[in-house]
């Protein structure tokens, strides 16, 4: 049968994008990186959410490597990144930044999260100020608990690791993604791949256990900390996302004293994925000053 729409994977997005692959040591963290853009140009380094992959930023390179040099990381314990056999806390993930930063001679730099990656980007401009230039937050993170929304992270992302089938990384990017038809099959198959890996399944309980009761609440980012952030910060409200991370980008707003707000409609919690072209305007702008 003739499929109905334009086709959609990782590679249409990377196809005419000149960027590099690779691992280099961060703090003792074999880390996976790409890299696109001038290295003349300011940096940008993106940051994935919980048990993810830089993919995420398909959509999100080219266009922002027109004007920085733009780095996308996988996370300790994500990806195909290394799986150090501990628990991972927010101030680890900070510090792999902070190492990744040295390693590549990057002494100040901008920072997109999402969701997890939110919660690290927060936490690094507040504990690296100097090294921090601007801030975009999608799908913010980390300011407040909620039971039934974190129990859902972790029954999905646990189900999944424990048993990689279609079905199971398909009820993820059902969380994730708003509109069915961006639910690519690449997305699915490339998470597949990684939690098929037995590193993946020993180290899925160390990835989800900030999530947890042992860690949670000594992780969550506190109100004196977001106003003591002087960086700018973008933050992006999802309209169609869920009511935890609404109400954080609502109250990160309030809170942040250089808070520059932007909301996005039809869109979940992948803004940067299911509306590229005003996403990646929206930031630019943001970036550059405009």
């Amino acid at each position: 049968m003739p499929r109905i729409g334009r086709y959609e994977s990782i590679w249409t997005h990377l196809s005419t994008l000149a960027f590099r692959q690779g691992w280099i040591d961060a703090g003792g963290v074999r880390t996976r990186y790409v890299q696109a853009g001038s290295e003349k140009a300011p940096a940008l380094i993106m940051l994935h959410g919980t048990g993810g992959t830089w993919e995420a930023y398909m959509a999100t390179l080219g266009p922002h490597a027109q004007h920085f040099n733009c780095f996308a990381i996988d996370f300790m314990g994500s990806g195909y990144s290394e799986k150090p056999q501990r628990d991972y806390e927010i101030a680890d993930y900070v510090q792999q930044v902070a190492a990744f930063m040295e390693v590549m001679g990057l002494k100040t730099t901008s920072l997109i999260g999402i969701s997890l990656g939110s919660w690290v980007a927060v936490r690094f401009a507040s504990t690296h100020p100097g090294k921090t230039a601007k801030v975009t937050l999608n799908a913010p993170f980390g300011l407040a608990d909620d039971a039934d929304e974190i129990g859902g992270i972790i029954q999905r992302r646990s189900q999944a690791y424990d048993d990689p089938s279609w079905d199971n990384i398909k009820k993820i990017f059902d969380a994730l993604i708003y509109k069915e038809e961006k639910r690519i099959d690449d997305l699915i198959a490339l998470r597949q791949s990684t939690y098929r890996s037995p590193e993946a399944k020993a180290a899925a309980a160390h990835v989800l256990a900030v999530l947890g009761p042992k860690y949670l609440h000594r992780n969550l980012i506190t109100e004196e900390e977001c106003r003591s952030i002087t960086a700018p910060v973008m933050v992006v409200e999802s309209l169609q996302d869920r009511p935890l991370f609404r109400n954080t980008a609502q109250r990160l707003v309030k809170l942040l004293p250089n808070a520059v707000p932007l909301q996005l409609s039809e869109v979940g919690h992948w803004p940067q994925f299911e509306a590229p072209d005003e996403f990646n305007r929206a930031n630019i702008d943001f970036l550059l000053g405009n």
